[in-house]
C-alpha cells in the first residue's frame, strides 16, 4: 500500500508562445506568475483552484498541451498500478517518471513535495 495525490495541472506551450500563455493563464486564474529560477516552469500563485497550475516552457516542441504531476510515496508500486491500468512509461528517471495514459496523455509521477500530500493524500 501507498498514498498518491494529484498535485499539479501544467499547461505546456512551445518557447514562442510561453510568455502569451502565461500571461492568458494568470489572468484566467486571477494568479500572479513567478518563474521558477533555473527551471522551465512559471507558478500561477493563488490561482482560484483547487491544485497547483503552473506554466511549462517545452522549447522547439510545437505540441501545446496540458500534463498532471502526481505525487506518491512509492514510485516502483505507483507506475506498476498504473501500467496495470493502462499507462506506459516514457520516461524513466531515478525519483521521477513521464508516463502516458492508455490514449497517449502525458502525465507525471513525483515525489511528495507538497505541503499537501500528507493530510490529502490517498492509499492505494
Amino acid at each position: 500500500m501507498h498514498r498518491i495525490m494529484l498535485r499539479e495541472v501544467i499547461i505546456d506551450a512551445p518557447a514562442k508562445d510561453v510568455d502569451a500563455v502565461t500571461a492568458f493563464w494568470s489572468g484566467a486564474l486571477a494568479a500572479t506568475p513567478h518563474p521558477v529560477p533555473g527551471e522551465p516552469f512559471t507558478a500561477l500563485r493563488d490561482a482560484a483552484s483547487l491544485p497547483h497550475v503552473a506554466t511549462q516552457d517545452i522549447g522547439d516542441d510545437p505540441t501545446p498541451r496540458y500534463h498532471l504531476d502526481i505525487e506518491t510515496d512509492d514510485l516502483e508500486a505507483e507506475i506498476a498500478r498504473l501500467e496495470g491500468l493502462g499507462a506506459t512509461v516514457r520516461t524513466r528517471y531515478d525519483d521521477y517518471a513521464v508516463m502516458a495514459d492508455p490514449v497517449g496523455l502525458v502525465f507525471c509521477l513525483l515525489p511528495p513535495v507538497s505541503e499537501e500530500f500528507e493530510a490529502r493524500s490517498k492509499t492505494v
